[in-house]
C-alpha cells in the first residue's frame, strides 16, 4: 500500500487529498452540531499527516489549507459561508495551520530520515557483499570486473580503471560494460581520460565533476591509494551531471574506492610475496643443484684425472693388474657421472611436463633383469635376492622409465647398506596392482624422515658420508605417479629400509602369460 501511494504521480496526490477532505466533510457534516469544533479540526489533521508521510511537504500544506477552508465553510458559524462571525476563530485557524505545518514538517523529516536510513542500509549491505566477494578474489581482472558491476548497480555509473603497467606507465585496464550509445561504451579509452587519470595518479587528488580541477569533464576521477601507495585510478561517468556530487553518494563512492584500493593492495602484495617466494625457492634450488652437482662431479672427475694421469706419466711403473684397476676407476667415475646426468635430465623432463609415456606391456622379470645388469658394476660384495611369483601379470607402462625407476631404487639400497649384506627384491601380484619392494639391511632412517626422502635434493641427516644429489628417489616418485602408481618407504625390521612401488594393472587386452610350470622363481646375484 505504501509503495503504491508513494509511486503515484504528483498531481494524483492533490486529487486524492481533495477527495479525502471532501469525504471527511461529507461524513462529519451531519454530526457537526453534536461534535465539538475542536475535535472536528483535529480530524482534519489526518489528511495532512497522510500527505506528509506519502507525498511530501507541499501536498501536506495543500491538505492543511483545504482542511481549514472546508472547516470554515461547513462548520464555523455562519455555515456554508467563508464569513467569520467570531474573530477568535481567526486565532484558531492560525493555530490549526501552525500545528498542521509543524506536523507535516516533522512527518516529512521522519520520512526523509527513514528513506536515508534504508538507503544507507542498502549501501552498507552492498559494500559488505562486495567486500566479502573481494576477499575470495586473487586476480586483478576479475576483481576490477566485479567492482565495475557493483558500481553500475549501486551508483548507476560506468566505471573505468587505470593501472600502471610493468614499466610503471599508467594505462587503461578495464571498464564496466556500458549500456547505451557507442560513445558511452568507449568512455575511458580516449586520450583525454588517460591524461586526466595520469594527473590524478601523479598528484594523488580527485579531479573532474564537483572538484576545482577539470570540473567540466564528463567523469569523476579518484586515486586508488592504500598505505601511502598508489595502485591506480578509478574513474566514474555520472551521466550528464555537471553539478557537485551529493554528499551521501560521494561517501558511497569513496567507500567503494577504498574497498577497491584495499583489495588491489592485497592482490598486488600477494603477487609480490609469491614472486619473492618463487625467487627464494629458485635460489635455494639453484644453490642445492650447484652444491650437489659440483660435489658429485668433482669426486669422480678427480679419480678419473688421477687415474688417467698415472697411466700417462707412469706407464712403465704399473703392472697389467694395476692398469686394469686404474681403468676400472676411470670407468666407474664415468658411469657415476653418466647416472648423474641421466638423473638431472630426467628431473628436468619431469618438472617441465615434457616426459611422455610410451606405454607397452612390460614383464616384471624382464624389468628386473635389465635393472640388475645395470647395477652389477657397482653393487660390490652385496647379495641381491629376487622373489618373483609364478604368472605375474603384465604391467602397461614405459619400459625404459620403469627400468630407470628400479635402477634408482636398487642403487639407493646398495648405497645405504653395508658391504656383504643382503638386498631382497620381492614382486607381489595383487587384485588390481603389482607391487615391487626392495628391502636393505642398512642403518635405516628416523620415522619422520621416510615421508621426505622422495623430495628433490633432500638428504637425510643419517646418510653420513654417502654421496648423492637427492634426485634418485624423487625421480622414482615422478615415474610412479606418471604410471598412476605410488611409491613409499618404511623401516625394515629389525633394521634397514623397505621401498615399495605399486603399479596399477590394466586388465583390458592384457597378454596371457605363458605358464612356466614351476613355483615361485627365486634367484640371487652374489
Amino acid at each position: 500500500m505504501r509503495g503504491i501511494l508513494a509511486g503515484w504521480p504528483v498531481w494524483t496526490s492533490y486529487v486524492v487529498i481533495t477527495l479525502l477532505v471532501a469525504l471527511l466533510t461529507a461524513l462529519l457534516h451531519p454530526f457537526g452540531l453534536a461534535f465539538d469544533l475542536v475535535n472536528i479540526a483535529l480530524i482534519y489533521l489526518f489528511p495532512v499527516l497522510l500527505s506528509a508521510v506519502y507525498w511530501g511537504l507541499r501536498p501536506a500544506f495543500y491538505a492543511a489549507v483545504l482542511g481549514v477552508l472546508a472547516f470554515d465553510f461547513f462548520f464555523v458559524p455562519p455555515v456554508v459561508s467563508f464569513t467569520i462571525s467570531d474573530l477568535r476563530y481567526l486565532v484558531s485557524f492560525g493555530v490549526y495551520l501552525s500545528v498542521a505545518a509543524l506536523t507535516a514538517s516533522l512527518a516529512a523529516r521522519l520520512k526523509r530520515q527513514l528513506l536515508l536510513s534504508r538507503q544507507r542500509e542498502a549501501h552498507t549491505a552492498a559494500l559488505y557483499e562486495l567486500s566479502r566477494q573481494m576477499s575470495a578474489i586473487s586476480d586483478v581482472k576479475t576483481l576490477l570486473d566485479n567492482v565495475a558491476k557493483h558500481i553500475s548497480r549501486i551508483v548507476g555509473a560506468e566505471a573505468a580503471f587505470f593501472l600502471p603497467d610493468e614499466r610503471g606507465v599508467l594505462a587503461f585496464a578495464q571498464a564496466s560494460p556500458a549500456s547505451g550509445s557507442s560513445a558511452a561504451a568507449d568512455w575511458g579509452r580516449g586520450d583525454a581520460e588517460r591524461v586526466i587519470a595520469k594527473r590524478v595518479y601523479e598528484n594523488g587528488e580527485p579531479a573532474g565533476i564537483g572538484t576545482a580541477v577539470l570540473g567540466e569533464s564528463q567523469g569523476y576521477y579518484m586515486p586508488l591509494r592504500s598505505e601511502d601507495r598508489a595502485f591506480g585510478v578509478m574513474a566514474l561517468r555520472l551521466g550528464e551531471r555537471r553539478s557537485a556530487i551529493p554528499a551521501e553518494q560521494l561517501r558511497l563512492i569513496e567507500a567503494l574506492r577504498d574497498l577497491t584500493a584495499g583489495a588491489l593492495a592485497r592482490v598486488k602484495l600477494a603477487e609480490e610475496a609469491k614472486i619473492a617466494q618463487l625467487s627464494a625457492e629458485s635460489e635455494k634450488l639453484r644453490t642445492a643443484i650447484l652444491d650437489s652437482v659440483s660435489h658429485e662431479l668433482r669426486t669422480p672427475l678427480a679419480a678419473m684425472i688421477g687415474s688417467a694421469t698415472s697411466l700417462i706419466e707412469g706407464d712403465r711403473l704399473f703392472s697389467s693388474e694395476d692398469r686394469m684397476e686404474l681403468l676400472a676407476t676411470i670407468r666407474d667415475g664415468a658411469l657415476r657421472m653418466n647416472r648423474l646426468a641421466d638423473n638431472l635430465l630426467s628431473m628436468a623432463r619431469l618438472e617441465s611436463g615434457m616426459l611422455k609415456l610410451r606405454k607397452d606391456w612390460c614383464d616384471a622379470e624382464d624389468l628386473i633383469g635389465v635393472a640388475l645388469a645395470q647395477v652389477q658394476d657397482f653393487r660390490q660384495q652385496r647379495t641381491i635376492r629376487v622373489h618373483v611369483p609364478e604368472d605375474v601379470p603384465m604391467v602397461l607402462g614405459d619400459e625404459v622409465l620403469l627400468e630407470q625407476m628400479l635402477v634408482n631404487v636398487l642403487s639407493n639400497a646398495i648405497k645405504y647398506s653395508p658391504d656383504r649384506s643382503e638386498i631382497v627384491l620381492t614382486v607381489r601380484a595383487e587384485e588390481d596392482a603389482v607391487s615391487l619392494s626392495v628391502a636393505d639391511r642398512g642403518s635405516g632412517l628416523p620415522e619422520q624422515e621416510y615421508a621426505r626422502i622422495f623430495d628433490k635434493f633432500y638428504r637425510a641427516e643419517s646418510s653420513g658420508q654417502a654421496t648423492g644429489t637427492g634426485l634418485g628417489l624423487a625421480i622414482c616418485k615422478g615415474i610412479a605417479e606418471l604410471h598412476g602408481g605410488t611409491i613409499s618407504a618404511k623401516p625394515n625390521v629389525p633394521h634397514g629400509t623397505v621401498v615399495t612401488v605399486v603399479l596399477p594393472l590394466d586388465r583390458r587386452n592384457e597378454p596371457v602369460p605363458i605358464p612356466s610350470g614351476k613355483g615361485t622363481n627365486e634367484h640371487e646375484q652374489q
